[in-house]
């Protein structure tokens, strides 16, 4: 088999439908995936590194949360024992500090600031009006440097809708809270929990209009996308080796898959009582909804139709419940436990409940092959929340991992204590290094964060 037989940026089409493959044997490698200095002129420099930023809000309980021990001797404590078959895979970081998420001078709506800030490292001008203002994230900071590599420069979607005007916390817009991504100081990048209307926009065509076309004549003969590309499908099926074809095969039953969790999800919903209805797409299960936008997550990792995205597993001063957990009271509610020891218990099954659907994503990043390792090796996988403990609403020593080793650049399978006051800003420097996006600040940052590799 030649292996410089197929380009990597062949997708397979059909009516308003354009799937973009995984990284096969027969595909010659692309410039676009740029060699950062950390890792020029190794192999990996012909796969790019992706990076992902997922938010949990209202803090965690830290006691369950921070490793006793630093080092690669380190025990998962319990709220991140479903991380044990991916353990090797992180870096677990403490004493990493949002300042700006502090009242410095604002009063109170910590909740506000700690969403604001989490991937700015800006103050949020304190509004409800249309006067927001924050700080470009670095998520955004990434995709305007490599974005124009992939089809979508960024991937930003949640679990939990918001209100996108008014005030939500102690005079500061619902905008604040309800999202992580900004694009510049004044442009928030506006999150999908639908997983529907994101998987259309993961493998609808470019072509204006094309796409909606194309779902409303697949709705109308019930085809699978799959159904619009299998000519193109069968083509490329004979140019392959045998190893291409069966990872090719397993790729495409993913789609499948989702798409058939997407429409069961669809039918559940709309047997809700008027009172509840959301929209449609939206699993009523939320385990569900989670694992599903994780699948379309890796997928667009995988297929490589964008190397940035964000995802909110909930709106930061979230009062969800969880009953399915047997946790009945709201989120919000709850952190603010006073040092009660009943609300402790429910706030740690919150906070471990979170972690099982990381472990999900993970476990699927690591599941798929890529080169010589796998897809979680070329990520970066950031997960955290800009609150500390609920109950005292504070920014500094915050519950933050990554997960993935970023192309083999950084050293995993530890838990790091860095100096308190250490700025989490300097992590994302060092983040936008290894994907080749590197930038002289962001937010508060005061240099590169040592010690990661």
């Amino acid at each position: 088999m030649n292996r410089n037989l197929i380009s990597r940026r062949t997708v397979l089409r059909g009516l308003g439908t354009a799937v973009a493959l995984p990284l096969f044997e027969a595909m010659r490698p692309v410039r676009a995936f740029a060699a950062t200095p950390l890792d020029a002129g190794s192999a990996a420099a012909t796969r790019p590194v992706r990076m992902a930023f997922i938010s949990v809000p209202n803090g965690i309980h830290m006691p369950d949360w921070t490793p006793k021990a630093t080092g690669y001797d380190f025990e998962l404590p319990f709220t991140m024992e479903p991380l044990a078959k991916v353990k090797d895979d992180l870096l677990v970081m403490t004493g990493l500090t949002h300042d700006k998420g502090r009242a410095n001078g604002d009063g109170p709506g910590d909740h506000a600031r700690s969403a604001a800030s989490f991937l700015t490292g800006a103050q949020p001008v304190k509004t409800a009006g249309a006067n927001i203002r924050v700080g470009t994230s670095v998520d955004q900071a990434a995709a305007e440097k490599i974005g124009h590599y992939t089809r979508l420069p960024s991937l930003e979607i949640g679990i939990e809708p918001g209100r996108g005007a008014g005030g939500c916390d102690s005079g500061y817009s619902c905008i604040y809270s309800n999202t992580i991504s900004w694009k510049s100081a004044s442009t928030p990048m506006a999150k999908e929990v639908n997983p529907r209307l994101v998987f259309e926009r993961l493998f609808s065509n470019k072509s204006p209009g094309e796409g909606g076309k194309a779902a409303a004549r697949r709705d109308l003969y019930k085809k699978s996308i799959l159904d619009l590309v299998s000519d193109d499908t069968r083509r490329l099926h004979g140019r392959l080796g045998d190893a291409d074809r069966h990872k090719l095969d397993e790729y495409l039953t993913g789609i499948r898959e989702i798409e058939q969790r997407i429409a069961k999800a669809e039918k559940d919903s709309s047997h809700e009582l008027p009172e509840f209805a959301k929209p449609s797409g939206v699993p009523q299960d939320m385990g569900e909804h989670m694992r599903i936008m994780c699948d379309l997550l890796v997928l667009a990792f995988q297929s490589d139709l964008t190397r940035v995205a964000t995802c909110m597993f909930a709106n930061e001063g979230s009062n969800r419940s969880y009953r399915f957990i047997d946790v009945p009271e709201g989120h919000h509610d709850l952190s603010h436990h006073g040092g009660d020891a009943a609300k402790h218990a429910k706030i740690r099954k919150i906070n471990r409940f979170h972690v099982q659907q990381l472990a999900y994503l993970l476990e699927r990043l690591k599941s798929i092959p890529e080169g010589d390792g796998t897809l979680l090796d070329n990520c970066m996988v950031l997960y955290g929340s800009g609150i500390s403990d609920g109950n005292r609403h504070n920014h500094d020593d915050l519950p933050v991992l990554v997960a993935g080793s970023g192309g083999g650049t950084i050293c995993t399978g530890r838990h790091i204590r860095f100096e308190q006051e250490t700025p989490m800003c300097n992590l994302f420097l060092s983040m936008l290094d290894r994907v080749g996006a590197s930038t002289d600040s962001l937010g508060d940052s005061t240099g590169r964060l040592t010690g990661l590799s």
